[in-house]
């Protein structure tokens, strides 16, 4: 499964995040539906939609779940214990790659390396250049899922410290998107590109999916 991405003017990766967020909201949403572990049953309602400008990558997750989990507040705290979504991603077919992992709140991690257990933690103040928005709702109790949440982020370039991307336009990346919730009563691990190991580890590189930054 390929990912168009399409292109938008640099102006609007510095509007406001309200702004950005309503243009994502216009934007076609892929959703993030793949069960590869199927011990772990429970499927929230998960999409998201993605572009880009020369320097930044605006993305935004749409998600509606029965339950969430707001514990962690600090930056590179171990957010994927809490309802959170995830965005890997990996320049020029390299083995190493970015994790970026966001709580429902817009706590962020921001991670690199080859596998799981070979990460670099990003600083605190590189993190910190990811811009957030988050909305929280409670839906009515008729609905299987009654809390709707979203998060906008927008993530410039400058952040991928270990690489020098002049500009995302024309490129392609190898990427996936992930939901999860560890501790959540219903823990549940969700993708975007179909995944075939023996137990939850989104960590794989093997199954990461194209990227077309138009």
């Amino acid at each position: 499964m390929d990912l168009n991405v399409p292109y938008l003017n640099s102006a609007i990766g510095i509007a406001k995040m309200d702004e950005i967020s309503a243009k994502l909201d216009g934007l076609e949403q892929h959703t993030i539906q793949k069960l590869p572990w199927p011990k772990f049953s429970y499927r929230p309602n998960v999409s998201f939609s993605i572009a880009h400008t020369d320097d930044s990558i605006l993305l935004k997750y749409f998600v509606q779940e029965k339950a969430i989990r707001v514990v962690h507040q600090e930056d590179n705290s171990p957010v994927h214990e809490d309802s959170c979504v995830e965005f890997f991603i990996a320049f020029d077919n390299d083995q190493e790659y970015y994790n970026i992992e966001f709580n429902c709140a817009g706590t962020c991690l921001l991670g690199f390396g080859k596998n799981a257990s070979q990460r670099k933690l990003m600083g605190v103040d590189v993190v910190r250049k990811i811009r957030r928005l988050s909305a929280i709702r409670h839906q009515s109790n008729e609905n299987a899922d009654p809390i709707s949440w979203e998060l906008t982020v927008v993530i410039p370039a400058e952040v991928f410290i270990y690489h020098h991307i002049t500009s995302l336009k024309g490129n392609r990346y190898r990427v996936n998107f992930y939901k999860c919730g560890d501790k959540l009563p219903e823990p549940h691990f969700l993708s975007w590109q179909d995944m075939r190991t023996s137990a939850p580890d989104f960590h794989m590189t093997e199954f990461f999916g194209d990227a077309y930054f138009r």
